[in-house]
């Protein structure tokens, strides 16, 4: 993105701001879900979702009898946001604490995926991101559930990544007090697998374990 649109700067730390394909998608590739607003009649709405991308565009699905679904496949205006926070960042006075995070915004308008075979790939590269490796595992799809299902396709031509990292930046009247001051890191874990009844007696995948 050359020069990006007014929307898309900052008016805030707009040194942390970058608009670099890379930097954008490798925010995205880790984040599982994403928040989807937009507006209907004046009235705001915001739905949070699983979505995956693959190349320029972020996938969703969503059941057919969505209504959230049917409002956005329409291509009306959303804006998606995607936030990882990687560490609270705690500072001698409440003022100064912050966040250490990752963030994406994009602002974008949907496009609804028709070919069979696109939203099959789609429902696959979603499945694979959620659990890894899970998608030939699983029983198929069905050509019923495929029909049930919708998937939306949108470009994130127009996006910018925000990000913050580092130790807390007390004020220089601030660092001489006898308060701790630091990083407590956060993280996103995968815990153990916990079988259902039906699976009791099944041994736990490889890509489970």
């Amino acid at each position: 993105m050359s020069t990006p649109p007014p929307y898309l700067v900052p008016s805030r730390a707009a040194k942390r701001t970058h608009y670099e394909h890379e930097t954008i998608s490798a925010i995205l590739d880790e984040a599982l879900f994403c928040t989807i607003s937009y507006a209907v009649d004046n009235k705001p709405f915001s739905i949070p979702t699983a979505f995956v991308r693959y190349e320029d565009k972020i996938y969703i699905h969503g059941s057919v009898g969505s209504h959230f679904i049917r409002t956005i496949e329409t291509g009306i205006q959303v804006c998606i946001s995607v936030m990882l926070t990687d560490a609270l960042v705690v500072a001698k006075s409440a003022f100064s604490h912050s966040v250490n995070y990752r963030s994406v915004i994009i602002f974008s308008k949907a496009e609804k995926i028709e070919d069979i075979e696109t939203k099959r790939a789609a429902f696959e590269w979603l499945t694979n991101k959620i659990v890894p490796d899970s998608w030939d595992y699983l029983r198929p799809m069905t050509d019923s559930e495929v029909r049930k299902t919708t998937a939306l396709a949108f470009s994130f031509d127009e996006a910018s990544a925000k990000m913050r990292d580092g130790m807390p930046k007390d004020e220089p009247e601030d660092q001489e007090l006898p308060i701790w001051s630091g990083l407590i890191p956060l993280q996103t874990l995968r815990g153990k697998p916990v079988a259902d009844e039906s699976s009791q007696n099944i041994p736990l995948p490889q890509h489970l374990s």
